[in-house]
């Protein structure tokens, strides 16, 4: 059956490398540069050549609507109308959800579904043979850890189609694919597309016009020129964390075994829950684990704090706890802070009730005194460079509020830590300080928790 799509010259690369066999592709290409037509026909064409379940991923269901349901391509072309026979396949408005007519000879057809990373209780239990990620750079790192064992079991494909969104871990897949012969790769900037008649699809005098109209650097080299390096655009913390990086701070760090660890939380209610695992060591913040989970309760993470300690020989100092822990439980007549205290999560605190824009400057404040273990904290990482503020599509402006997503929670958590905690000393400060307590450096059994509680606040 022909496709109405007709590929440029620049694309067809990809197509043959997935039709020669390739299971794994990665394009960061520009911005305009047709990263979805291509890969919604190559799903398309798949699904008319294998019955099968394809879905489409976008960062979330209101992006997977508007670009691809709704959405109309350069020419003009709905996205829908590049399905062959339209009239032969059932849609589900509500599910975006295609189901194509059965292949020659077979009782059922494909089924095509766009699904949001910010719905995926959506496809718990179904089984794909293909998956697009677009816009990955965004997406929660969470949905291809969730797809892919099962495209492992059943020899699915999956292609990553994005532009950078900064050091995240868009970024470290490309560097991955790009040295992983099993993986195509492609990377493609304004210099490297051409229309059929030989035109630039962007041009170099356009880029010129952008930055005459007071365009961000960064951004014009994000989306036209494919660079990591810059910030995300709208994001809180993301020059914060290149900043990190720049000057080592985010390395392998050690365990300071005179040092207690302390737990920092925010208990999602039906979504995730993080957790950050701090040490406080002179006038630095040292950020040396980090867990999330979802729609667990609290004695699994106990539980999990429990295990890191004795897997680690760690000694917890404090935990501290978001301000709604001191709601009661109508089922059970106590305050979670009291739930977390029996389970040995003691002291047990809870950080002050700040706005958001407070917390948030307090965490910008207390940034370059942070340290990142580069391995246990890469997904707190990956959060903080994507926490972003809310896009405003009427008015073609940021709103105050950040973007509720995978994001949030991870934040938060940082966010409470920065509160919860006073001004940390410069390191001479801290050094008198200790030695005036009786703090003695070679002595290994000294306790130094009195010290570094003094540092916390009590709620």
């Amino acid at each position: 059956m022909d496709l109405r799509f007709e590929p440029r010259e620049y694309q067809l690369p990809f197509l043959r490398a997935m039709g020669s066999g390739s299971k794994r592709a990665v394009l960061v290409w520009h911005r305009r540069a047709g990263k979805d037509i291509t890969t919604w026909n190559w799903t398309i064409g798949e699904a008319l050549r294998k019955t099968g379940t394809y879905f489409y991923f976008f960062p979330t269901y209101a992006q997977g609507k508007k670009i691809l349901w709704d959405g109309i391509d350069g020419n003009g072309i709905r996205f829908l109308d590049y399905i062959p026979d339209r009239d032969l396949c059932k849609f589900n408005e509500t599910e975006m959800q295609v189901s194509l007519p059965p292949i020659q000879g077979g009782s059922d057809g494909s089924i095509i579904q766009i699904v949001g990373t910010d719905k995926m209780d959506y496809i718990v239990g179904t089984n794909p043979i293909g998956c697009v990620f677009s816009e990955y750079a965004i997406q929660s790192p969470k949905a291809w850890q969730y797809v892919e064992p099962i495209l492992l079991e059943n020899q699915g494909w999956a292609v990553f189609c994005y532009t950078p969104r900064g050091s995240n871990h868009g970024k470290r897949l490309f560097n991955m694919a790009r040295s992983n012969p099993k993986w195509y790769c492609s990377r493609m900037t304004i210099g490297d597309t051409k229309r059929p008649t030989g035109k630039p699809v962007i041009t170099e005098e356009q880029i010129e016009d952008i930055r005459a109209e007071g365009e961000d650097e960064d951004l014009i080299q994000q989306e036209y020129y494919c660079s990591f390096s810059g910030a995300q655009q709208g994001s809180y913390y993301s020059r914060l964390v290149k900043q990190a990086e720049e000057e080592q701070r985010i390395r392998l760090i050690q365990y300071e075994p005179s040092i207690p660890v302390d737990t920092i939380w925010d208990i999602g209610h039906g979504d995730a829950t993080a957790i950050g695992f701090r040490q406080l060591v002179w006038d630095e913040v040292r950020w040396i684990d980090y867990y999330e989970s979802s729609g667990e309760g609290l004695p699994h993470y106990a539980s999990v704090i429990a295990e890191k300690a004795r897997q680690n020989n760690w000694r917890y100092g404090v935990h501290i706890f978001p301000h709604d822990m001191k709601v009661h439980d109508f089922s059970t007549g106590q305050t979670r802070l009291e739930a977390a205290r029996k389970l040995g999560l003691t002291p047990a605190r809870v950080s002050p009730k700040l706005g958001l824009d407070e917390g948030i400057d307090a965490v910008r404040r207390r940034f370059s005194k942070y340290w990142f273990h580069q391995d246990n904290c890469k997904k707190l990482l990956d959060a903080l460079v994507n926490y972003r503020k809310k896009w405003d599509e009427t008015n073609h402006c940021y709103q105050a509020r950040p973007v509720h997503d995978w994001t949030s929670h991870p934040a938060d958590m940082v966010r409470y830590e920065a509160v919860s905690t006073r001004d940390l000393p410069t390191r001479e400060e801290a050094v008198a300080k200790m030695v005036q307590s009786g703090f003695d450096p070679l002595n290994e059994d000294v306790e130094a928790r009195s010290y570094f509680d003094t540092l916390a606040v009590g709620g």
